[in-house]
């Protein structure tokens, strides 16, 4: 008898002990209410024409046993500036007490959002009145986040953790594999380069119901070009858990594929079509035996100075900066104030980011990040390790010394698109960027 009131009481103490945790969310519509230029293809000539389906931001707060919290912020945007996120910083501790180590802001990549402040533009022929229209929005989207991080934190209530990983295969390398060849290379089983298919999934359940999922997958968001605003792939994933879930929130974490794209693409259907990939591989994880996280959460984040490589030459500059009605012109015209002024930045700070959730190592990393970085982690810090990019400031690509060597756009040319100053970051990039992870993760208990 006292043995059956031993298992019994140890049954009730389990997931007591589990549900130490608590959690809260919120979300807000951030999809535009005019018309304002699209972020993330060079090629447009004119502002949006409606929406395929609404923009959102997402939040969910999380609080441990010993009352630590942190904020993850999902968003249907191309990326947040440093701008935005200076701004938030600042807002989020004067207003809840969030330190920068505590919030963790994702963007999805989607290539059919909206410009935000001070980013992208010399991509676009943007006149005074399309700036004070991106600035406006920008405003907008950072109340809301502000908003409904406060929402969150007040809807706290416990809940129970668990993490685990599924898998799904749309994403292609799209430096070792020609667009218009993928379909026959993916009939022939040929397809080549480096990959990452884990879908990294965080549950947070209320008693037996699912409050909210996390997720993640390390694949560019550019399957449409359309002029219509909308989440592409992870949106429709988003939208299809939420259906499936009701009264859950869904929330997207984009992995390291900055060199990576859904292939084929530029296809409504297709869009649709790998958003249930996704959410397939979600679901499935959820059916899985996940591990349990304890309730116990560290936050560390660090900013790396990470060193431009050099401007082109004055000469060259001043040619390309003849012709106004291209981005390269534009940039090379801004690059040469600057020089004039004295005003060229040697160093960008890059923000990275470390969280331990119970058992799980959390990496964030900004900027557009290549899948390089992600195997490279796993494999060091072991296949539990969560890697995001595309976080808190999305500034540029960041290329492995491999990448950097072979050159091309996710190497060179993309660092004028994002307006900074310099082809390319130095050789060191790679060196710096893993170096500041190891100790990061070194010092985060």
């Amino acid at each position: 008898m006292n043995t059956l009131r031993i298992i019994i009481l140890l049954s009730l103490a389990l997931p007591l002990s589990a549900a130490s945790w608590k959690a809260g969310t919120a979300k807000a519509d951030i999809t535009p209410n005019t018309p304002i230029w699209m972020a993330g293809y060079g090629g447009r000539t004119k502002p949006s024409e409606g929406a395929l389906h609404p923009l959102w931001a997402k939040a969910l707060a999380l609080e441990d046993a010993k009352d630590n919290r942190a904020v993850i912020v999902s968003t249907d945007t191309l990326g947040i500036t440093a701008s935005i996120y200076n701004n938030l910083k600042v807002r989020l501790a004067k207003e809840y007490k969030l330190q920068p180590a505590q919030i963790m802001l994702n963007a999805s990549h989607t290539h059919t959002g909206p410009v935000l402040r001070g980013w992208l533009y010399d991509i676009y022929p943007l006149n005074a009145a399309h700036i004070k229209r991106i600035e406006e929005y920008s405003v907008r989207l950072e109340n809301e986040i502000v908003r409904m991080t406060g929402e969150a934190l007040k809807n706290l209530e416990p809940v129970t953790l668990k993490h685990g990983i599924g898998i799904t295969r749309f994403g292609v390398n799209r430096r070792e594999n020609k667009q218009y060849d993928v379909p026959k290379l993916i009939a022939a089983q040929a397809l080549k380069g480096p990959i990452d298919h884990d879908v990294p999934v965080l549950a947070v359940y209320k008693g037996l119901e699912l409050k909210a999922v996390v997720f993640g997958y390390a694949c560019h968001s550019t399957t449409l070009g359309i002029q219509k605003f909308s989440g592409d792939y992870s949106g429709f994933t988003q939208i299809a858990l939420e259906k499936s879930h009701p009264g859950a929130l869904a929330l997207f974490s984009a992995g390291c594929g900055a060199d990576i794209n859904p292939l084929p693409r530029r296809e409504v259907h297709l869009a649709e079509r790998y958003g249930l990939m996704l959410a397939a591989a979600v679901e499935e994880t959820l059916l899985q035996k996940m591990q349990h996280l304890e309730p116990k959460l560290a936050t560390r984040i660090k900013t790396i100075p990470l060193e431009y490589g050099a401007l082109p030459e004055p000469a060259a500059l001043a040619a390309a900066a003849k012709n106004q009605t291209n981005y390269r012109g534009r940039w090379a015209a801004r690059m040469l104030k600057l020089q004039a002024d004295d005003d060229i930045p040697k160093t960008y700070p890059y923000p990275i980011q470390c969280w331990r959730i119970g058992d799980l190592l959390w990496l964030t990393m900004g900027g557009e990040v290549v899948v390089d970085f992600s195997l490279n982690f796993k494999k060091k810090h072991g296949p539990r390790t969560w890697v995001s990019s595309y976080c808190n400031d999305v500034m540029a690509y960041i290329p492995t010394f491999r990448v950097l060597r072979e050159g091309r756009y996710e190497g060179q040319s993309s660092m004028a698109v994002y307006g900074l100053p310099a082809d390319r970051w130095k050789e060191n990039v790679e060196d710096l960027v893993t170096e500041g992870v190891n100790q990061l993760v070194r010092v985060t208990k």
